[in-house]
């Protein structure tokens, strides 16, 4: 490489902070103009996001000392950085995209493979980044795969039902993105009436529940196949005149 073409590399892995293969990339691609070299970059996020030498640096900052894993003061560390609340459900998105198999928890891989899928190689990118990731939670699509995600991602190991508590806390954290409003109601009856686990099967069908019956119930049908759980909230609503059903 001729001088200038070397002080372009230099000059590109020093702001993009890729490694000097995907620089030669780049600049080849754009025929060694700089601004070229920047937009093919940061046009190709499977490109701009594997500067692994990073995305390694970014994982050990949060990992737990005697192990390969973030735990929980990882995650909360992680939070402060990004300047967002633990609770927040930005945290469920992002551990969707690293298709994390315990809340509070990620692999090196899970990690790593997450960042790469989000696009981002540093703290501050992924911070400019929150906006999008929370966006997506309007796409229905992608509503639907984070909802069932959630199940299994807030599950106690080893158990296939959710606690109570924990499924109404993600009811009510995904739900409040929806505006449902019989939220609270369906929160309440639960503790009631039904005191016990959430199996798979009622957490998907309450989606389809809220997805496909108006809050006034005027077109829900009592002979329709949905559980048993679901007909008794109807119940509960009409009895308790939270609801005036037209006969």
């Amino acid at each position: 490489l001729g001088r200038g073409n070397r002080d372009k590399v230099q000059q590109f892995m020093t702001i993009t902070g890729a490694s000097e293969k995907v620089a030669l990339q780049a600049l080849k691609a754009s025929d060694w103009h700089l601004e070229g070299a920047f937009d093919f970059f940061y046009s190709q996020p499977q490109i701009s996001a594997v500067n692994t030498r990073h995305l390694e640096d970014i994982f050990n900052r949060y990992k737990e000392p005697d192990s390969d894993m973030i735990m929980v003061e990882g995650v909360s560390q992680l939070c402060n950085d990004l300047q967002v609340d633990p609770q927040d459900i930005v945290m469920l998105v992002i551990s969707w995209h690293m298709k994390a198999a315990t809340m509070c928890e990620f692999t090196r891989q899970e990690f790593i493979g997450g960042l790469q899928s989000i696009g981002v190689d540093s703290i501050e990118k992924f911070r400019g980044k929150l906006p999008s990731l929370r966006a997506e939670l309007k796409d229905d699509n992608k509503f639907r795969e984070i909802y069932n995600f959630a199940f299994t991602w807030a599950r106690e190991k080893g158990q296939k039902s959710l606690s109570l508590e924990t499924a109404i806390g993600m009811w009510q954290l995904l739900f409040a993105e929806r505006n449902w409003p019989l939220l609270e109601h369906w929160c309440q009856f639960l503790q009631v009436r039904h005191n016990k686990a959430i199996s798979r099967d009622t957490w998907a069908q309450l989606l389809e529940f809220v997805k496909t019956i108006d809050p006034q119930l005027s077109n829900y049908d009592d002979e329709g196949a949905w559980p048993y759980l679901i007909d008794e909230f109807v119940e509960y609503l009409t009895e308790n005149g939270f609801v005036q059903r037209k006969k």
